[in-house]
């Protein structure tokens, strides 16, 4: 009976310390933004908010498949252990790339406008983030995978139609391919920016 009791108490203080995100697109999307948006607001130091914004990140973007998507047609010509070594790189550059750029705001206003569910696979949920004195409103919509609905995870993230993992597998392509095809060009970029 104590150790029943014992797990009991583990399992609701995971619960409570690692919320679970809504299963429905719209509601991921508001949650994850609210959750930012408090971190983003308080008086923490940048340490931690970065700490806690990447908690955010890890529980709801597909970090691995971006990752994948992004290789481009070099995921299929690399041995496993070079695209082991690329997923751990390219999450450590994920990470730092995206709690950096959200740092700087403090209190982002972004509302969530609908969702359209383009396949059985992928739901797109479009929001705004509100104008302020120092820039215009964007439109940002969120490709979400829900191939399994009871974790959707963002895909992709299109800020005024412009595809963000698109453009990261343009540049990774791009750097592989003047450097003859060596996958060693790009490790040596992701590195060079994570150490910063």
């Amino acid at each position: 009976m104590n150790s029943l009791r014992i797990v009991f108490i583990i399992l609701i203080s995971l619960v409570i310390s690692k919320p679970t995100y809504a299963k429905n697109p719209s509601d991921l999307i508001k949650e994850i933004v609210d959750q930012a948006s408090i971190i983003l607001s308080s008086d923490d130091p940048v340490e931690s908010k970065i700490i806690k914004l990447n908690d955010i990140a890890e529980r709801s973007v597909d970090i691995n498949g971006i990752g994948m998507y992004t290789l481009g047609k070099y995921r299929k010509s690399i041995s496993e252990e070079d695209k082991s070594k690329y997923q751990k790189l390219f999450k450590s550059y994920f990470l730092k790339s995206f709690s950096s750029r959200l740092v700087d705001y403090t209190d982002p206003k972004i509302n969530v406008i609908s969702e359209k569910k383009v396949s059985d696979k992928y739901t797109i949920v479009n929001s705004v983030l509100e104008a302020n004195k120092g820039r215009p409103e964007v439109k940002i919509d969120w490709r979400i995978y829900t191939k399994n609905p009871e974790k959707p995870l963002i895909r992709d993230l299109m800020v005024e139609g412009l595809s963000l993992a698109r453009t990261q597998k343009e540049e990774f392509n791009s750097v592989i391919q003047n450097n003859n095809g060596d996958i060693n060009s790009l490790f040596k970029v992701l590195e060079e920016f994570i150490i910063k």
